[in-house]
């Protein structure tokens, strides 16, 4: 009996009209980051586990998919550990490599091994798959694909300024309506200190990065159990819950932490990067949230995260400023900035809207009915013609029923047919089918080719 096939939990297949929608999103957003002067580049789908592990947090690294030596894999690993099923002390005796969680580490690996060839600030883009052993649920794949753009080798602040503007072009042209959040990780260090508990930053972090999903009573109940006291919790509500405009936040919170330098300079860089978009006419709305942690480890500036307004959808894009990445590498004090557009939720949130444009389904603009083999002979010539003009065009490969051919052009929803026939060969002419219009006209091939272009 023949296997049913099927695809891991957590992936997907993407058919014909679903890629032409996935091209249109990564066309969309490739073509912002080219605006802005962003450069290309790519990285291997596997990385080394030591490149991998210890970037993420101890989550993240739960959640990176190993992949198993080649051969014979277990020749190397200790024969107690695997009688005692200790997987996490055996994952470096029977693995060598991972999947890429991200863009950003590889990226950092990139920028280290190629510093020579670089020229710095060095600003890359790059479109590609990423893996996590996460729990399949909406909006929430193993597999999927993020679109970076980032910033390394400058601590300037207009970095942080130009990514809110891509965001913007991004998502107007998109026709998606969105919120930018923004925090800084100074400003939540800033907020360990002054509860007391500086030592307790990644927990505090790692647990209010949550405050959206599980609410506020499971956040601090989750900062009991890492250990932090009643007191420092109950000194961190207010702050959790202030409210107004992001001035106005930036000045209460100034107060909370007038005491700590760390914090402070946090503010002052989110004062500066509100002054500086003020007059760029960025029509996103930009809102402090001190909620914002993001959960990874390696932010130390800035932090992003941008949410559908339209749609019940987890964040969409996010990112933040990293200070020292690289010097996990060997090239210390290098500071990069950077955020990730998550493609697969974009795609999910133009579904549910029904946002798609008409014409990002349409991969064939003129359509050739093929009536015999004189005919077609004929139709060739012009078809290679339009196609030099750079407009799709295509014939059916056989001479089958007309309804036949017409039901497939429908089904490719394809704008224009054209027929020719013994007549139109005689005549030197084309019938042409608006199949929108459902209106006829007929034309000569030069004058085909400029109706086409138009």
């Amino acid at each position: 009996m023949a296997q049913k096939p099927s695809i891991p939990k957590g992936t997907r297949d993407f058919g014909p009209a679903e890629m032409v929608k996935r091209n249109f999103i990564f066309d969309t957003i490739k073509s912002v980051f080219k605006l802005y002067g962003y450069q290309p580049i790519e990285t291997p789908a596997m990385e080394n586990l030591s490149t991998l592990m210890g970037k993420y947090g101890e989550e993240g690294d739960k959640l990176l998919f190993k992949i198993l030596n080649s051969g014979d894999f277990l020749s190397k690993a200790d024969d107690a550990l695997l009688q005692e099923k200790e997987s996490a002390k055996l994952t470096s005796q029977i693995s060598e490599k991972g999947l890429r969680y991200d863009l950003t580490v590889p990226f950092a690996r990139f920028v280290v091994q190629h510093r020579n060839e670089l020229q710095f600030p060095f600003k890359r883009y790059q479109i590609q798959p990423v893996w996590r052993a996460d729990r399949p649920q909406k909006g929430r794949y193993r597999e999927f694909y993020q679109c970076d753009v980032d910033v390394i080798g400058s601590n300037s602040l207009l970095n942080e300024v130009e990514l809110i503007q891509i965001v913007d072009e991004v998502y107007r042209r998109l026709k998606i309506n969105v919120l930018v959040k923004i925090n800084n990780r100074k400003i939540l260090s800033g907020i360990a200190e002054v509860i007391g508990q500086p030592d307790k930053i990644i927990d505090i972090t790692v647990a209010i990065d949550k405050i959206d999903k599980i609410g506020l009573d499971n956040v601090n109940t989750e900062l009991a159990e890492k250990g932090l006291p009643r007191q420092a919790i109950d000194r961190l509500q207010p702050i959790l819950n202030l409210a107004g405009s992001n001035s106005e936040k930036l000045e209460q919170i100034k107060k909370v932490l007038a005491t700590s330098e760390i914090g402070l300079k946090g503010i002052e860089e989110m004062e500066t990067i509100f002054n500086w978009l003020q007059p760029l006419g960025v029509q996103t709305g930009v809102e402090l949230d001190l909620t914002l942690a993001r959960g990874l480890n390696y932010y130390t500036g800035a932090i992003f995260e941008v949410k559908a307004l339209d749609v019940e959808m987890g964040s969409i894009t996010g990112g933040g400023r990293y200070d020292d990445l690289t010097g996990i590498f060997g090239l210390p004090e290098v500071s990069g900035v950077g955020i990730s557009f998550g493609a697969d939720r974009i795609y999910d949130v133009l579904e549910q809207m029904d946002a798609y444009p008409k014409e990002a389904d349409v991969t064939t603009r003129l359509f050739f009915v093929n009536f015999g083999e004189a005919e077609q002979t004929w139709c060739l010539p012009l078809i290679h013609q339009l196609r030099n003009a750079g407009i799709s065009a295509e014939i059916y490969p056989e001479a089958a029923k007309l309804k036949k051919q017409m039901i497939y052009a429908n089904s490719r929803n394809i704008p224009f047919v054209a027929m020719v026939g013994e007549e139109e060969m005689n005549t030197g002419c084309i019938t042409l089918k608006d199949m929108e219009k459902g209106t006829q006209e007929t034309l000569s091939g030069d004058e085909l080719v400029e109706r086409m272009k138009k």
